[in-house]
Parts: C-alpha cells; structure tokens; sequence
C-alpha cells in the first residue's frame, strides 16, 4: 500500500470514519442493512495495521459463511495485507485443534464427521424413533441446537419445555437419539463441526500454556454479524479473548433471523454492559437501496414490539430517488406467479440483468409454481438454498412411484385419487405436518396432486400413463441452463444478498408469518425481521404480493400478512381489493392495510395482542362459555398428542379463550378471530364448529 493510513480513509462517511479510527479496545458497530459494514470493519482491520497498532500476523478476523469470510480476505489482500486471518469460526476452530490436538489429547487426531445424518440414524433406531430421511434430518437439527445452545443430552427436555420449542419426537426421545449419537461419534472417534468449537474452547480453558500460546500470537479480534452468534461461539470468542478486550464486533440486531438454530442478539445488545469503556458507532446510512426501498424497511421494522434500544436503528436512504414499491393481491397463486413471471420480462427487456433479479418466498415449497411460471415465458432462473422443484428427493420419488403405477393401471378413474393413492406411502396424509423438513416435503406431495387436478380439468380423460408422460415433460421444460437466470431462493437463504429488483412472494398469514410461529410473540417477530431482511436486498424495483387461495378457482379465504398492515398507500389498489373481499363482518380497515378492529363490548377501537385477540377491550366484562373452553381444551390436548406437538402450537390459550367467548357459528366468524388463519382454519375449522354449536351453552344447562 502506499500513501500511509490516511489514504484508507478517503470516502468513508463521519460514522464510518469514526468506526474505522477508534481506539484499540472494544469496539460496537451497529450497522444497519446496506451502510457498508464490510467495508468499515476490513478498513478498521487495515488502518490498525498500517498505523502500527497491531501486527498483521496477530488479527483474526471471524464470520459465519465462507463466501463472507472470502470477501474480506480480497478485500485485505486489495489493501496489501496477508498475514491477517479472516474464516469461519469453525474453520478457525479446526486450524487452532489441528495445531493444539498432540498436546491436548494426545493422539492421532480424530477424523471430522462429513454428515451426520448415518450416526443420527442409528441413534433414532436404537431410541425407537423414525428413521425417514426427514425425521432424521429434523433429529440431526434439533441436535445441532442443543450443542450450539450448550444444552446437554440430559438437559435438553427441560431446556425445551423452557424453550417451547416444538420437536420432531417428544423431547425425551429426542435427547435418547442425542445420548445416542454423541456415544456412537465418541466410539468412533469422530468430530462434528460443533465439536470443532467445544473442543477449541476446552483446549483454551483447561490448559493454560495453550491458551497463553494462542493468545500471544492473536491479539486483535474482529467478529463480523454478531447477532447471529451462538453460545457456543461466545463461548470459543471469550476463550479466545482472556482477559483482554481488544475486540470489535459488528451487527444488526434487525436482522436476527436464526433464532432456531441457537443464535442471539443478546451479546450484541449486551456489549455496552460488558464493556463499559467501549466506542459504539452506529452506521445508519443506507448506500445499497433507494429512499423509497429504505423508507418502506423502516416501515416494516418500526412496527416491531419491544425492540431493544441497540436494535433502534433507523435507515436514511444515500441514492437518488426510485420508483415507489408495488403492492399486489392476486385470486390465487398462479395468478400471482404470471404477473411475476410477467413483471420480470418487462424488467429485463427494459435492461435489467437476469441475475440482478430475485424472487423470495418464506418457503421452499413456494417454489413451485414460480418455477413454472418464468418456463412458461421463457425466462432462466436458478434456485438458490434449495433444489429446483423436479430435482427434489421426494419429487424424484414421487415421479418414479407415478412410472410405475402407470405400468399396470387400468385406464380411466378419478386422476387426482390415483395420484393421491400413490403418494400416501411416500408421506402425503391427510393433515399436513405441524412444520420442518416433513411439513415441506408434504408440501411438495401436495402440489404433484393439484397438478393431477389440473390436468384432469383440462384433459378429462386423463389416466396414470398420460399424468407421468405430463410430469417428465414439465420436468425437462424447467430445467435451467447453465447461463444466469432470476435467483429463486427462501428468505433465509438471500440473507446477505442483494439484486436491483426483487420480488417477495405469497405474503400471507400462516406463510409469513409461518403458521408455526402463531401465538408465540418472540417468534413473530423474528418473522418480521426476515420480512425486513427481503424487504432490505432490493436497491431499486421492490414488488410485495399475495393470493387468496392457493389454487385457480379455489376459495378465497387467505389473509395477506398481518406485517403489511399500514404499508400500502389507501389509495392503493390493493388497498381496495382486499377491503372488497376481506373485510370481516361490523370492522372496518385500517391505513390500506389488515381490519382496524373494535371492541364488540364497547365500541372502542382495540389496541393490543391480547384485546384484539379476544374482540374486546381488556375491562369490558367478559361472557365465557366455560363448558366450551373446556372442551376446547380437552380436544387441542388430544389433537396435540396425535400430531406430536405442543398445545400452543395447535391454538393458544388467548385463542381457545376468544373462541369460547365470540362462539363462532361459522367459518368466516372463526378465521375473523385473530390468530386463526387459513392454514388453521383448513385443518381445525370444522372440529372447532362442531364443538362450538354440537352442544348447549353451559350457562343453559
């Protein structure tokens, strides 16, 4: 590098210079989506260097993805550094065991686990569990969120009960399979990639001339996304740290979204506490997205309950003016996937690259239909964190069982029965899964049987033979070529990521939000934040839309997502559809968005989870049928243990309470309820009804 340190800080603005130049030590940088938080912290890490502050040899610089750590190894190579570390923390973790392991253990070092899924299996088949590749992939990780959790084998029932966090298998089988499983590895003398930080912190904590190695040769730390990081990781950065502070840690507590697999803001919004001198700069300039994209994501995350004050970040858009964001509510999802597909050819005939287009759904399973849509007008797409539709594991299994019942079945029949015949081995009940890897494999299941109906609809004298011939033909349409094409990926996956245009898709309640999270405000919530996250990849064309059923000409009871509430403009069109075909009974609807609710008691306008939960106002005298709350509760205990959920996951409390008040004589009543959404309404309404209006008022016996 030439012209010294100062020639680092040309173009950085006064919140990124102040990151860049504080003072070794603690150092907190909150930094929102798109204010360049990559380049701030891998100038910080060139500024100490070439003013003298560290050595390049002693920073270690960690993320959490390889393509991230990557970026900053270019990035610091650009700025003629070298000797500095920038990896993963596993990948930092296993370099340190390999160098430390003779001397900690002692022998040859154990070989690293490629999969888990083989021991995991046999754990389950000794604990009497399922060893279906889903129940094994959802056992492999519940596992892998107790170990990042530090949750031991005997703990982990009550850590789960503590947690409320719903299990492939009862919480008991569940740790038998991980006794199991962590035995089988240790027999074997293998290591997974947890293992990989729960022995490097161990090294550093129980010997003491290693961990006085370590810490002589790394003195500077850097932490990059550090409210994704696990107890586990903090547990390998406080070993690695000592005594010293020397660190600097950059995040956003915004876009917390893997809760589910352990991780927490908490270390971030704790940093101040635990290092009281510490410098906190907090980057609020948005350089990636156009006022209007930055306006909308202020929007979507201002509206979030109880945020921490270090999470109170507040976007100012940096680029010139763009178009504003489009809202769109369709019938039904092909509906919503054409005018997509229709919206993306408009996009690139104007000019836009096809890999600077992306279509982001909650789901995997959402895939689908989008997928058929851009072949239909001849548009390359690549999916992204998933695989394409036909290349699914159980679609390939699907289509094969498919070819060979064709072989033998007689012509004619009902094809969707057929079809459905066929698929209930492989996975396809009646009642989809309550969520995980099961409940997206029913989903995929499911879409083959809508396809058979609608090539019954238009061939009627469909059979087996000609719905096969049909399925390899869309097979081999869908393909992609190996050029660029329109990214399709889940929103957990575009984390990270960013395009010129994108499109969010099937923005409904029981999708985003998933269904699952329902009645858990701490879940709902981190589904905000993977809202805000899609809403932040766009830089300029942002398109938000949803269908009321899911399939052409079905019914229309779906409800776009209670997130979008006060987001669409009241003159928006979108606005007035939805006012003209979801508008419950006596409400009316808000700023364009879900109803205003108002008490059914007084009058009043509801404010609250729990008032509009229940359609009144919390004083307002309450008339519960408790022989129906009752029975409510008798029946969600027994639904619980068929489906192998938790209770609240079937309705919650404040749920069967508002039910057990308002007494629904009919669906419309019920899904006007809050909390009760499609999803719910499909699979309980009508047992709900029945218990509802099957027996007398208590207060009439």
């Amino acid at each position: 590098m030439t012209g010294g340190p100062s020639s680092l800080l040309a173009g950085l603005d006064p919140d990124q210079l102040a990151a860049v130049t504080a003072p070794r030590g603690p150092v907190c940088v909150l930094a929102g989506a798109g204010t360049g938080k990559t380049r701030t912290i891998v100038t910080r890490i060139g500024y100490l260097i070439h003013s003298g502050h560290v050595a390049a040899g002693q920073v270690l610089a960690v993320t959490f993805t390889a393509r991230a750590a990557g970026e900053m190894r270019t990035r610091l190579r650009a700025m003629d550094i070298h000797a500095a570390q920038a990896r993963t923390f596993h990948a930092a973790a296993l370099r340190q065991l390999r160098y430390f392991w003779p001397r900690v253990v002692g022998d040859a070092p154990w070989d690293l686990l490629d999969g888990k899924l083989r021991l995991v299996g046999q754990a389950a088949h000794r604990a009497g569990v399922g060893t279906e590749r889903d129940t094994l992939r959802d056992l492999a990780g519940e596992i892998e969120w107790a170990k990042a959790s530090l949750i031991a084998p005997e703990d982990y029932p009550a850590e789960v009960a503590r947690a409320r966090r719903d299990t492939p298998a009862t919480a008991e089988l569940v740790a038998k399979v991980y006794a199991g499983y962590e035995s089988l590895k240790t027999a074997a003398r293998l290591l997974d990639f947890d293992d990989l930080l729960l022995h490097t912190a161990a090294a550093l904590e129980e010997h003491s001339e290693v961990a006085e190695e370590f810490r002589d040769r790394y003195r500077c730390f850097v932490v990059d996304e550090y409210q994704d990081v696990t107890p586990l990781q903090q547990r390998v950065l406080d070993a690695w740290l000592g005594r010293r502070d020397d660190l600097t840690v950059v995040g956003d507590a915004n876009q917390t979204i893997y809760s589910f697999a352990g991780a927490s803001p908490r270390p971030l919004l704790d940093f101040g506490r635990r290092f009281p001198e510490a410098t906190v700069v907090r980057l609020e300039r948005d350089y990636r997205s156009t006022p209007e994209v930055v306006s909308l994501a202020n929007q979507v995350i201002s509206a979030a309950r109880d945020r921490p004050a270090g999470s109170r970040l507040r976007l100012v858009g940096q680029r010139p003016k763009g178009p504003d964001p489009r809202f769109a509510e369709f019938d039904d999802e092909p509906a919503e996937a054409a005018a997509v597909a229709g919206r993306v050819k408009e996009l690139v005939d104007a000019g836009t690259p096809l890999s600077e287009i992306a279509v982001l759904y909650r789901i995997n399973a959402q895939s689908e239909v989008f997928e058929q849509a851009l072949a239909q007008v001849d548009v390359p797409y690549l999916v992204r964190g998933g695989e394409r539709f036909f290349a699914r594991q159980e679609v390939r299994q699907a289509m094969a069982a498919v070819r060979t019942a064709a072989v033998n079945a007689p012509g004619g029949g009902d094809l969707p029965a057929l079809v459905r015949a066929v698929l209930v081995p492989l996975g396809l009940t009646d009642e989809p899964p309550a969520g995980g890897t099961a409940r997206e494999r029913w989903e995929s299941l499911l879409a083959l049987v809508e396809l058979a109906e609608e090539l019954a609809s238009t061939v009627p004298d469909a059979d087996l033979p000609r719905y096969a011939a049909e399925l390899d033909q869309r097979a081999q349409a869908q393909h992609p070529p190996t050029v660029e094409g329109v990214t399709l990926a889940s929103l957990h996956a575009a984390k990270g990521l960013e395009w010129d245009a994108v499109f969010l898709v099937g923005l409904v309640d029981g999708t985003m939000p998933i269904q699952h999270a329902d009645g858990d405000d701490v879940a709902i919530e981190e589904e905000r934040r993977l809202l805000y996250v899609g809403v932040t990849r766009a830089r300029e064309h942002l398109s938000l839309s949803w269908s009321l059923a899911r399939t052409e000409g079905g019914a229309r009871y779906r409800r776009r997502s209670r997130f979008l509430y006060g987001l669409i403009p009241e003159n928006h069109p979108a606005a007035r559809v939805a006012a003209r075909r979801s508008e419950p009974p006596r409400q009316a609807m808000g700023r364009g968005m879900n109803p205003v609710r108002y008490c059914r008691v007084c009058g009043d306008k509801l404010v609250g989870t729990m008032p509009i939960k229940l359609g009144r106002c919390e004083s307002c005298p309450a008339e519960v049928d408790q022989g129906l709350l009752e029975r409510l509760r008798e029946w969600r205990v027994e639904r619980s243990k068929g489906l192998r959920v938790p209770a609240y996951v079937i309705f919650t409390d404040a749920t069967l309470l508002a039910i057990a008040e308002q007494r629904p004589a009919d669906r419309a009543a019920l899904v006007s309820i809050s909390g009760i959404g499609a999803a719910k309404l499909d699979k309980f309404g009508d047992e709900v009804l029945g218990l509802v209006t099957g027996a007398p008022r208590s207060d009439e016996v």
